[in-house]
């Protein structure tokens, strides 16, 4: 019988290597108060939903946006972001914290058996968890099924997010991240998914990339989207 192998080392960013992400969160903080982020009283509702703990799901290439989505919608109220535990991943861990984000570190390729135990426990422990359910890596818009699995054995809604940009840069990465240009408009919308939806994972599972790809249109026009 085999012995089960070790979990990987947890990097982490301090000292000097910390500070020089300093510059970078208060840019990113800055930038974010320029935006107008519009949405509905009845999509308000929505999106500051609080009687329960739930998860919030946006696109890989809306993330520039979670910050501040959390600053306006969602204060006061500690959300958790799966990271890797590889030294990549230490960075960013580094950067969401010095924006305001909290993190759960662990193996984030295909939502390892690790990485969905320490989801779960934050979920019942009442805390919200963000999850981006086509990355780290990809297909653009593929709903990989980690996420409803998580969600599904903590009993827990999903809060589907939708930010349409009005004007934005794309970059040519995998997801075509978006970055929406400072003092443009961006119209949120949120609509959740209750756990007694999600008892067919399939179903669930398509529902979810169909509700998430109608409440995230393309962005703007080719005159509106520079490629960078």
């Amino acid at each position: 019988m085999s012995t089960p192998s070790p979990p990987p080392p947890i990097h982490a960013i301090t000292g000097w290597r910390r500070a020089l992400l300093w510059p970078l969160g208060v840019l990113m903080r800055m930038w974010g108060l320029t935006l107008r982020l519009d949405a509905t009283d009845a999509h308000r509702r929505t999106l500051g939903k609080r009687d329960e703990p739930l998860a919030m799901v946006l696109w890989h290439n809306r993330l520039f946006l979670a910050a501040e989505f959390f600053r306006q919608f969602r204060t006061g109220r500690p959300a958790y972001a799966l990271v890797s535990a590889s030294n990549d991943g230490a960075w960013l861990s580094a950067f969401f914290s010095l924006v305001g984000m909290n993190t759960v570190r662990g193996s984030s390729s295909n939502y390892g058996r690790e990485a969905v135990h320490a989801l779960i426990e934050v979920l019942r422990e009442g805390h919200d968890i963000g999850i981006t359910p086509d990355g780290p890596r990809g297909p653009i818009y593929e709903f990989k099924p980690g996420g409803i699995i998580v969600t599904r054995r903590a009993v827990a809604p999903m809060l589907l997010l939708g930010f349409e940009l009005e004007e934005c840069w794309r970059l040519r990465s995998w997801d075509r991240f978006c970055i929406p240009k400072p003092f443009s408009r961006v119209r949120v919308r949120g609509e959740v998914v209750p756990a007694a939806a999600q008892a067919d994972r399939n179903v669930a599972l398509d529902q979810a990339r169909q509700r998430l790809l109608a409440l995230n249109p393309e962005p703007g026009n080719a005159v509106a989207e520079s490629v960078l």
